[in-house]
């Protein structure tokens, strides 16, 4: 049981008094009696949901309508004298069941991630004296103290604060770190992410010091309502574990329904004995049965993970693989994933001039344009004041020796970067212009300002901070390196231009300096200051996003930006790389006023969701997922956890996700890339291609050879297969080839395709239509030859003979039709799929030895074949592919008239 917090409206409402009392507490915080009384009601920890032990979690994989029938299958071959079949069967269940035992146990850390990312220690005030504890002994109404370096070990009110930045990323999405106040705030129904006055367990202080009262432990805090979200979350199937348990049922209820049936004309027509046709039966129902369905699909995923690993995106969960190929939704978080998290800036106003700055993100490659004309920035007198002006007044550092490491503000780091761009070396410029007094940057203030000793032993106040304070606060304007009077005027003119920089969601600097006779007047250092301009900055796309997201619309697959941060600047990155086109946005106290159906009717016009708090995010990918979208979540905070796993896909950031995300995700980009997402999901395309194609090639080739022996028993004919050669051509077939068939390299052209349809199954029309056809084809040809054969071979164990040649070889001529269900097979380099090749040499050589080999004939009741018969089988043989092959030729010629005559 955690602790209980008081139950109040809003402490970020109060004045500290009232939190006082309100808490039960006192400026000296809790006497150790009373905070000992309160520990007992519960710890500050995040509280896992009760799971499943190892044993149990084991047992559930073998719980499975298709793994069942595949047991059974195993006995049966077990029953027949079929050892290796059965041990085959049997191991490759096993193998099932212990992948999907270690997918299911990883995926439940995620809650014990949380627990990790806890503050470990925490200095409280107690009895009127700092103590250092264990963040778990931490209760509600103790003061605690924090400094820059601190995680935040509860949900606390703040009632004192200097200089206090928190980086609270991974909680609200907000890139921005947070500038923390001390004073009651007297509005209701703010978003976390508005609560200046609070801080929240498990972000972290960059900078400055405070004092708080601890309002929420353990589980009621922000952070643990999200862990109990997580834990309230689940996933549903997908739709390739959906379609593959229907199909499992479908198949083994048909297998054992026609082996049975054929059991019994084989026991009534043929004559034959009870126990000889049981073992018959059951030899065709284990070749109808695909027990290589699960090693295909673990296989096919297994290299379809390493291909994707090579492409950036590594798999925590196998069956997710496939879910990629139908994602038609992508919910996108902004900071970091469609951005660099590196504020830039992009445009400077001074001297009556707009400089328009090239490059991005901390790299100091770029330069400076005017109009689009380039400009060399050490001929612009005001340009170069202005950026020594942001290097000077600044406290970061960037390490370029450690991939552009930033040491401060992210704020500070574009001044610098843009001072690099125009050659200026800003730590030879601090050397030169010692900082001998600064006014640090507040949150009342809203600037910085930093005195220098300059020229001539003179000083220079220089102060940076929010545009319109620093221009009020100047009466003066630097135009060409010369101060003149700033009038009201000018001063509104200026602010215009600002107000149409503020629309592109750019963060507005102002920078300005000031002349001092002596330290003595550094009280005035901020009064009747020179204006010298204010620079531009944004958190910049990525180079890459724009193309991933014009591949993602040709493949039908549609992006949506949801995130924290404020609605004008996720407009603005959501416009530049090409999400918002036709599209509405919708902040989350605007969602709150939606009940389910009015979302409902919006969700699929709205391509922003802004100020969005993880309860709405689970909000909008349900409305997504009702409205039958196959739904990917992006994400890297801790905020985005429960959507992750309520998504049909989770996305995580590898470089920049937190722990919790990373847990809950079932993939994680390794370089936090978007673009690396297109690549998955061509991955997991091709995925579900090849299974279908191995499902495709199987189902026909049985088909094919049930019919055929069907033909053969209403006609009169003895049974012209064996269960051995069943099983022979089963393991060959079912086993070799059709797994060859299921690593096939992605086929050209498969992201100008739009997703299948969430309902659609592995096995849609076309599909079944393709079966058939291909199965009765086979099964035509496979008796046709047997049929003329028999009119002038009266050798039985020879029909039998050519029966099992020709049926073998039509089956190898249609893995090349299955190869793709459009291109012709000869498009299609056969080296490129080196195991389909080994399998068919494997194939061929196995079928020549079993023929032509005394030892072997008699096992399988086989005699030798001449030249003349081999061809004959081989050639009837391969009208199987050269009736598809044209079927393919003609329809490509069709569409491709189609489309002409349409253009």
């Amino acid at each position: 049981m955690t602790n209980e917090a008081e139950k109040i409206t809003a402490p970020y409402r109060l004045s500290e008094d009232d939190v006082y009392s309100e808490f039960k507490t006192s400026k000296n915080g809790l006497s150790e009696s009373e905070a000992q009384k309160r520990l007992a009601k519960g710890k500050n920890e995040i509280i896992s949901a009760k799971k499943d032990s190892p044993i149990l979690l084991l047992v559930k994989q073998f719980i499975d309508p298709l793994i069942i029938i595949l047991l059974v299958s195993s006995a049966i071959s077990l029953s027949i004298g079929q050892f290796i079949e059965a041990t085959a069967i049997f191991v490759i269940v096993l193998l099932a069941g212990i992948l999907g035992f270690f997918q299911e146990y990883k995926a439940e850390r995620a809650i014990e991630a949380l627990q990790e990312m806890a503050s470990p220690y925490a200095n409280v005030i107690r009895e009127g004296k700092e103590k250092h504890i264990h963040s778990s002994e931490v209760v509600v109404g103790d003061v605690i103290i924090i400094s820059a370096g601190n995680t935040v070990p509860a949900d606390a009110r703040l009632i004192e604060t200097h200089n206090l930045q928190v980086n609270e990323a991974a909680l609200t999405g907000e890139s921005t770190p947070v500038e923390k106040i001390s004073e009651p705030i007297n509005k209701n129904n703010l978003a976390v992410s508005d609560r200046k006055n609070m801080i929240f367990a498990g972000t972290f202080v960059i900078g400055g010091r405070g004092k708080a009262v601890v309002v929420a432990t353990g589980m009621n805090t922000e952070f643990g309502k999200i862990a109990a979200l997580l834990q309230k979350t689940t996933s549903r199937k997908t739709p390739l574990q959906q379609n593959l348990e229907k199909l499992g049922k479908q198949i083994g209820i048909a297998a054992l329904l026609l082996a049975f049936v054929m059991a019994l004309m084989g026991y009534f027509i043929e004559q034959k004995t009870f126990v000889e046709m049981f073992i018959w039966g059951v030899a065709v129902a284990v070749a109808i049965i695909p027990e290589a369905l699960p090693a295909v699909v673990t296989i096919s995923i297994a290299l379809g993970v390493r291909r994707m690993a090579r492409r950036k995106a590594l798999i925590r969960k196998l069956p997710a693989v496939e879910t990629l190929g139908a994602v038609d939704v992508i919910c996108s978080d902004k900071t970091g994933t469609l951005t660099q998290d590196q504020m830039t800036i992009r445009e400077i106003f001074t001297n009556d001039t707009e400089y328009y700055v090239t490059g991005v993100g901390y790299k100091p490659q770029g330069s400076f344009r005017i109009n689009n004309e380039f400009v060399n920035p050490a001929y612009q007198i005001n340009l170069m004041r202005l950026l020594e002006i942001g290097v000077l007044c600044n406290d970061t550092v960037i390490d370029f020796n450690k991939g552009e490491e930033i040491i401060g503000d992210p704020t500070e780091a574009a001044f610098i970067v843009a001072a690099l761009k125009a050659g200026i070396d800003y730590l030879k410029l601090r050397k030169e212009y010692p900082r001998v007094f600064e006014i640090p940057f507040s949150s009342e203030t809203k600037m910085m300002t930093t005195v220098h000793l300059v020229e001539n032993e003179k000083l220079e106040a220089y102060t940076k901070g929010a545009f319109e304070i620093i221009l009020d606060l100047s009466d003066k304007i630097l135009i060409n390196g010369i101060e003149k009077d700033l009038t009201e005027e000018e001063k509104i003119r200026i602010k215009q231009i600002a107000y149409q920089k503020s629309e592109k969601a750019l963060r507005l600097l102002g920078v300005a300096y000031r002349r001092l006779n002596s330290l003595k007047e550094v009280g005035e250092a901020n009064e009747n200051l020179v204006f010298v301009g204010f620079a531009g900055m944004l958190d910049p796309p990525r180079e890459e996003v724009k193309g991933a997201i014009r591949t993602a619309f040709n493949a039908g697959i549609r992006p949506v930006v949801v995130t924290g941060d404020y609605e004008v600047t996720a407009v603005a990155v959501a416009r530049e790389v090409g999400i918002l086109k036709e599209g509405n946005s919708i902040t989350g106290p605007e969602l709150e006023q939606l009940n389910d159906e009015q979302l409902n009717e919006i969700i699929d016009h709205t391509e922003v969701f802004a100020r969005i708090t993880p309860q709405h995010k689970l909000r909008i990918v349900d409305a997504f997922m009702k409205k039958n979208h196959i739904v990917a979540m992006t994400g890297d905070g801790i905020n985005d956890a429960p959507a992750l796993k309520k998504a049909d896909i989770g996305i995580a950031m590898g470089i920049k996700g937190t722990d919790v995300s990373r847990e809950a995700a079932d993939m994680i980009l390794t370089d936090d890339n978007f673009a690396s997402i297109v690549a998955a999901v061509e991955e997991g395309r091709s995925i579900f291609q090849n299974i279908r194609k191995y499902l495709v090639y199987l189902l026909s080739g049985n088909l094919g050879a049930v019919l055929a022996l069907i033909y053969a028993m209403v006609a009169g004919f003895s049974i012209p297969l064996t269960a051995v050669q069943i099983l022979f051509i089963n393991f060959l077939m079912d086993g070799l080839v059709a797994i060859a068939l299921g690593v096939e390299p992605p086929e050209k052209d498969l992201m100008k395709k739009k997703p299948r349809k969430a309902s659609e199954g592995i096995l849609n029309r076309r599909m079944i239509e393709y079966i058939v056809s291909i199965g009765v084809l086979i099964s035509v040809i496979t008796f046709g030859i047997y049929f003329w054969e028999g009119t002038f071979v009266f050798s039985h164990r020879k029909l039998m003979t050519v029966f099992f040649v020709t049926l073998v070889f039509s089956r190898l001529f249609n893995a090349l039709n299955c190869r793709s269900f459009d291109m012709p097979a000869l498009s299609i380099k056969f080296y490129n799929n080196k195991f389909l090749l080994i399998s068919y040499i494997i194939s061929i050589i196995s079928t020549i030895l079993v023929v032509e080999v005394g030892v072997f004939q008699e096992a399988f009741h086989t005699v030798s074949l001449s030249g003349g018969e081999w061809l004959a089988c081989i050639m009837v043989a391969a009208w199987v592919w050269i009736f598809i092959e044209v079927y393919k030729i003609l329809r490509l010629t069709f569409s491709e008239n189609l489309r002409t005559s349409n253009g």
